[in-house]
């Protein structure tokens, strides 16, 4: 990637950086996923998954890329640790020189595990087109200091996974479609075995300390109930079943490499569980909407459009579980960065976030 800025060079000013950031716990935060955690990396491709425009941010301050109100769960995470900005798009044209020491964001609207996983809005960079770029970054990242110096750096930092919904949202469940031919069981297995490979590959780039969430009960977004009105108010168990299927594989694959690859702790975080607590007992989370979506588009629960510009928007998000269609509300994203932040085995396992930075 061609950088128009300035390289900083001085390895002594390298290892100042590092030992101050050392106070941080982790030296960087390199993130990976799909729209849950995009910043705006689809800003700059062509593709119909696109939030740089209002009412997406009205929360932050403008509209950035972000797919909801205001922060993503990582924005969260990140300041929880001291990082004074938040890890910028891997696509943006700054996004170069020392800016990377702190971490960068490789993260896409309709990314997924498997390439051809959200083909039906065209541009989007898949979990193998965000272990390039990141591959990109890491030669920057010697080339900025030296070997030894980098390898510090990946060790110490935190690295997050967020992917899966759109293998089944935007490829398994789109009817009709040639995944529809493959038996449930198959394509869950293939999901995990591209899995397996990529996170080894991200492993033998440098990454030690690696947070992967599961997929979420996606059959509970308001778009799927939406295509689904026959259930009313409940949420599509077929495909909530499937997807409890697939993160039963990911816990024990994320078990398997963290036993098998020497020096890696591999973090499972269960979305799917924190969700599900929020929807049975949302009124002790203080919401009064856990169906709807706080852009009021087409749907009996908003959820048959994209938020649009001009779109009408809920008074007080903070009492909404969903943002639009898909995405939650930036008091949602709180609560789950809260729970892997702090949270028990319940929700994360074997440890949770603040125990893994002081290892």
């Amino acid at each position: 990637m061609w950088c128009w800025c300035f390289w900083m060079t001085n390895i002594f000013i390298v290892l100042l950086y590092l030992r101050t950031c050392m106070g941080q716990n982790f030296s960087a935060i390199f993130i990976f996923g799909d729209s849950l955690v995009d910043v705006g990396n689809n800003n700059y491709i062509t593709s119909l998954a696109k939030a740089n425009y209002e009412p997406y941010g009205i929360d932050f301050g403008r509209p950035t890329g972000r797919f909801t109100n205001g922060r993503t769960i990582t924005d969260i995470l990140g300041h929880s640790f001291g990082f004074k900005t938040f890890p910028p798009p891997y696509l943006a044209p700054t996004t170069c020189g020392s800016v990377v020491l702190q971490g960068v964001n490789y993260a896409s609207g309709a990314g997924g595990i498997l390439a051809k996983s959200g083909a039906n809005y065209v541009g989007r960079i898949s979990m193998d087109a965000q272990l390039d770029n990141f591959a990109k970054t890491r030669l920057d990242i010697i080339s900025i200091a030296d070997a030894p110096v980098a390898r510090k750096l990946f060790a110490t930092a935190l690295f997050t996974v967020t992917m899966g919904s759109n293998d089944f949202i935007n490829n398994y469940f789109i009817l009709p479609g040639p995944s529809n031919s493959v038996p449930p069981g198959t394509f869950i297995q293939t999901m995990i075995t591209t899995f397996r490979r990529q996170l080894m590959r991200l492993y033998d780039m440098g990454a030690r300390k690696i947070v992967v969430t599961n997929a979420p009960p996606v059959g509970c977004c308001p778009f799927e109930k939406d295509i689904n009105l026959s259930l009313g108010q409940e949420c599509v168990a077929f495909q909530n079943i499937l997807v409890q299927k697939y993160n039963s594989r990911l816990k024990h694959l994320l078990i398997e490499l963290t036993t098998t690859l020497k020096g890696s702790t591999f973090i499972y975080a269960d979305l799917y569980h924190i969700f599900e607590d929020i929807i049975q007992n949302y009124t002790s989370y203080d919401f009064e909407n856990v169906n709807s979506a706080c852009c009021h588009m087409p749907g009996l629960h908003n959820g048959l459009s994209p938020c649009l510009p001009h779109a009408t928007i809920c008074q007080d998000r903070s009492k909404y579980l969903f943002w639009d269609s898909f995405h939650v509300t930036e008091t949602t994203n709180f609560i789950i960065a809260k729970s892997m932040l702090d949270g028990d085995s319940n929700v994360i396992s074997p440890t949770n976030i603040r125990t893994l930075s002081n290892t």
